[in-house]
């Protein structure tokens, strides 16, 4: 179960992306809408690979200090045996397991608070949810 990424909550999607591309040297990756209707955005270190997501919500809800972490994003293998054994340590479940673009997603949170994204590709050839497409 590979950290995949990481999201953060962006209040200026624009501003945001000049920062970490100038300023830090990730480079544009895929784009697109959420289903929920905000805007994610992905960034990629040229030399790790690791990919850092933009998370813009516009309006909803309001954007306070300390919400910068949006989501540790999980790619798992079936999704099912994975949130029983993350319940049993303390996870709680925010929003229930579905499937959107050829993809099963649930988002758990950490006994923190900490929202995770666990996700399972069901067609290869079509990206989660959070990626273009959907």
């Amino acid at each position: 179960m590979p950290l995949e990424y990481t999201g953060i909550r962006v209040r200026d999607l624009a501003r945001s992306i000049r920062f970490y591309t100038e300023g830090l040297g990730l480079r544009l990756g895929r784009s697109g809408r959420m289903a929920a209707g905000g805007i994610w955005q992905e960034l990629i270190d040229p030399d790790s690979g690791v990919i850092l997501e933009l998370n813009f919500y516009p309006g909803d809800p309001p954007y306070r200090e300390g919400d910068e972490l949006d989501h540790l994003g999980f790619r798992v293998n079936r999704l099912e045996d994975w949130i029983p054994r993350l319940l049993a340590l303390g996870a709680r479940v925010r929003i229930p397991a579905f499937r959107e673009g050829g993809d099963r997603l649930a988002f758990l949170s950490d006994a923190d608070g900490v929202w995770i994204e666990l996700y399972e590709r069901e067609a290869e050839e079509l990206p989660p949810t959070s990626r273009p497409g959907a």
